[in-house]
C-alpha cells in the first residue's frame, strides 16, 4: 500500500479503546486514574477494569486475565509502542505532565513535532505513552509542495509546566 492509495475507512473513523495486560490492576488503576487522569467506568473484580475521559464507556481496558504478577514484555520485541493520549490544549497537557512528574514517572523523552508537541514515559508494566496536544491544522509545517514537514525538536518541558491548567 502505497501512501497515495484510497482508503476504504470513513475519515471520521476514531481509535476507540486500548485495553492492556496487566500484572497488577489496582497498581494500573492507579496510573491511569492519578497521572493520565482517566475515570474508572466499571470494574470487574481483581480481574479487569474500565476507565475513560468524558463519560465515553471506555478508552483503556486493563485485565489481569493471563498476565497477574508477570514481568514487563522485553524491548526490542513486537507489540504496542504506545498509546498515546490526546489532551484539547497546552496548559491541561503541562497539568498532566506535571501529574506524572508528581507521582515521580520518568520522563523518557519530549519533542516539538511541529504539528503536535509530545511527552513520553511508560505506565507500571512498561507499556509506552504519549501525551501530547495538537497544534491547529492551519499551523501545522509544511514543505513547498505542500506536504507535512513534521520535526523532532526539543520540547522545553519547564515552560510547559508553567502553563498548567
Amino acid at each position: 500500500m502505497t501512501a497515495t492509495a484510497p482508503t476504504t475507512a470513513p475519515p471520521d473513523m476514531r481509535i476507540g479503546h486500548v485495553h492492556l495486560r496487566v500484572s497488577d490492576l489496582d497498581r494500573s488503576i492507579a496510573f491511569y486514574r492519578d497521572v493520565i487522569g482517566l475515570t474508572v467506568t466499571q470494574r470487574y473484580g481483581t480481574r479487569a477494569a474500565f476507565l475513560s475521559a468524558g463519560g465515553y464507556h471506555h478508552h483503556i481496558g486493563l485485565n489481569t486475565w493471563d498476565s497477574a504478577g508477570a514481568a514487563p514484555a522485553p524491548r526490542g520485541h513486537p507489540g504496542l509502542y504506545h498509546t498515546a493520549f490526546l489532551f484539547p490544549d497546552r496548559a491541561t497537557l503541562g497539568a498532566a505532565l506535571g501529574r506524572a512528574v508528581a507521582a515521580g514517572v520518568e520522563i523518557e523523552g519530549a519533542a516539538d513535532h511541529g504539528v503536535s508537541e509530545a511527552v513520553y514515559f511508560s505506565d507500571p508494566d512498561g507499556n509506552g505513552i504519549e501525551i501530547y496536544r495538537d497544534r491547529a491544522e492551519t499551523d501545522w509545517p509544511r514543505d513547498a509542495d505542500g506536504q507535512l514537514s513534521m520535526s523532532n525538536t526539543p520540547l522545553d518541558l519547564r515552560a510547559l509546566l508553567a502553563e498548567a491548567a
